[in-house]
């Protein structure tokens, strides 16, 4: 069977959410059966950097998690970049190394998943009345073979950010197309020669991934329990050859930008050297509270289909996932309180990311933010993830899909080399994997 993975969501700025977590799971037989904490702490692992002052938040959480249960929580923070090691190590070591609770990228879901660190919480989602409301590309991205690895949390999608007052000063309109897109930059760079019109960064996977899937192509797909590249199909190539045309042949992306992550793609806005990129729903914000100049100055528009539409975005965050130790229920007691009501919709704004649930994702929508909604739109109707295999962890790890970018943005390879290159080096990587 071969499969992409769509989502569906959007941003949580209120806290009008429905509080669900507050009910108990069975009748009065066994009230209060699970959620029996009185003298027992949970360990959890949360990392560090998306909420930029996350201890109040987890201190209203630890009070309101020990009133429902008598149980406390110990948080500790984790970085980003060596959390994954972390938490290798610690399943490696057993149950006793393990935190009870912890943030998991979604990207890591299947490598823990497969070592049966991970509870299966399928059914409890179920008893909690849960699964039908929940971020469908978000769900998917932490359920394998049928079995549900912990909550959606939060989440983030990129589309295309622009100067708003620029577009208003030389009277263009943000692109509906990828013909629209091409011309609207080769515009911006004549009359904005001293600004990167539209930054093709070299060093940015998810700037580049739209461009594959809105061609019609895929990374990778799957056959049965066979992950086999399609980076290099006639589809993946067209979208290729768009994006890295737009420095090459269009010129609109200096040769300085050909090796730029998204981080100093960002650095860039932040200094107002950019009118227009691919950006997170995150950007904005980042963007004026660096330069509050740009305050009102900004807008946003989801990344457009080739002939009009959407093309997908790739959709990344972090499953809340209770892990495999002598906790497990009441740890699933505090994945349903963060992840659902009061808790989910405070962390959401806080963070300026996405919570997991679509009833309540639809309402910001609906409150129609300009530097909002477009997001919302991107993550409801078109939203992907990576394959879903560890293996494609390492893919990300040697980056693939950014050598294979910059190769042709040097001129070193033609689109179809370098993606035949790509391919043959996923494809090595996924063997190692069966």
């Amino acid at each position: 069977m071969k499969r992409r993975v769509i989502a569906a969501g959007c941003i949580a700025l209120t806290l009008g959410l429905t509080a669900t977590a507050c009910g108990d799971d069975g009748g009065d037989g066994d009230k209060g059966d699970k959620a029996d904490g009185k003298g027992k702490t949970l360990t959890v692992w949360i990392m560090e950097g998306t909420n930029p002052d996350p201890r109040p938040f987890f201190k209203e959480v630890g009070a309101a998690f020990e009133k429902k249960t008598g149980a406390k929580i110990k948080v500790e923070y984790q970085q980003w970049a060596t959390a994954q090691k972390k938490f290798t190590t610690a399943i490696e070591g057993g149950p006793d190394q393990v935190p009870d609770v912890a943030e998991v990228g979604t990207t890591w879901v299947p490598q823990f998943a497969e070592t049966d660190a991970l509870v299966d919480v399928t059914d409890d989602v179920k008893k909690a009345d849960l699964a039908g409301d929940l971020v469908e590309g978000l769900k998917d991205a932490g359920t394998l073979d049928g079995k549900q690895y912990g909550m959606p949390w939060y989440a983030g999608v990129r589309s295309i950010v622009y100067r708003k007052d620029i577009f208003e000063k030389h009277d263009l309109k943000p692109p509906t197309t990828w013909k629209e897109l091409q011309e609207t930059a080769k515009k911006l760079k004549e009359k904005e020669p001293g600004m990167v019109a539209f930054p093709v960064a070299g060093g940015a996977e998810m700037f580049a991934a739209p461009f594959v899937w809105g061609a019609g192509g895929e990374l990778a797909t799957q056959d049965g329990d066979t992950w086999k590249s399609a980076i290099n199909s006639p589809e993946a190539v067209k979208g290729i050859k768009y994006y890295t045309d737009l420095a090459t042949k269009d010129k609109v992306s200096p040769a300085k930008v050909n090796t730029w992550t998204e981080k100093e793609v960002g650095d860039a806005w932040n200094k107002g050297q950019i009118s227009m990129a691919v950006g997170g729903n995150w950007t904005p914000k980042a963007i004026t509270d660096a330069n509050p100049k740009l305050k009102g100055k900004l807008g946003a528009v989801p990344i457009p289909g080739e002939k009009g539409g959407m093309s997908k975005s790739f959709l990344g965050g972090s499953y809340l996932s209770v892990f495999d130790t002598d906790k497990k229920d009441l740890g699933w007691e505090l994945v349903k309180l963060m992840t659902t009501g009061e808790f989910a919709a405070k962390w959401a704004k806080q963070t300026n990311y996405f919570p997991g649930q679509n009833s309540e994702l639809k309402k910001i929508e609906q409150q129609k933010d300009p530097l909002v909604e477009p997001f919302a739109k991107q993550m409801l109707e078109a939203g992907a993830t990576v394959p879903k295999t560890k293996a494609y962890g390492e893919i990300q790890a040697s980056k693939v899909i950014p050598r294979m970018v910059q190769s042709i943005l040097t001129g070193k390879s033609s689109v179809q080399e370098a993606a035949d290159q790509a391919a043959k080096d996923m494809d090595e990587i996924f063997a190692k994997d069966k």
